[in-house]
């Protein structure tokens, strides 16, 4: 059986593994990770086995309304004038996949979000239907953001 905890700087040869292996086409470095441990412990989470095999990971962290940062990116501080929680990933090996714990993972970090009024994301791979679930809306991309989703693959919304 395997559950979510939180991730430690333990987990990252593991989380980027898992990420490598689900968006080979979406690749970020292990000091992406490592930063949204450090800057924001709460909204970093693996799906462990009790022999701590790591399934998947799911990462949250507060920013700029409708200000997602481009991948592969490091942040360098969570800012003072944040106002809107971002789901930057998740993702779940195959294995691990259609047992329910991507949605068991969205509800737990929907509630460290609780905080702020919204949340939002970048829907790869089609996966709108499943945000949809939780009540994630697509919405027109602005100008000044279409760049930036454009390198989040050619289906990003």
């Amino acid at each position: 059986m395997a559950y979510w905890r939180s991730m430690s700087n333990n987990d990252i040869p593991a989380v980027t593994y898992v990420a490598d292996k689900i968006h080979s086409n979406l690749p970020e470095s292990p000091s992406v990770f490592e930063e949204r441990v450090k800057l924001f412990p709460e909204g970093c989470l693996v799906l462990a086995t009790e022999r701590q095999e790591i399934g998947g990971y799911i990462i949250l962290h507060p920013i700029r309304q409708r200000s997602p940062p481009a991948l592969d990116t490091l942040l360098g501080e969570i800012p003072q004038d944040a106002d809107q929680y971002y789901i930057h990933d998740l993702a779940i090996l195959p294995k691990f996949q259609g047992r329910g714990f991507a949605a068991e993972g969205v509800r737990e970090i929907l509630e460290v979000s609780n905080s702020y009024s919204t949340t939002s994301l970048v829907s790869v791979y089609g996966t709108s239907p499943f945000w949809g679930r939780f009540g994630f809306e697509v919405r027109p991309v602005e100008a000044r953001m279409s760049a930036k989703i454009r390198g989040y693959g050619d289906d990003a919304i």
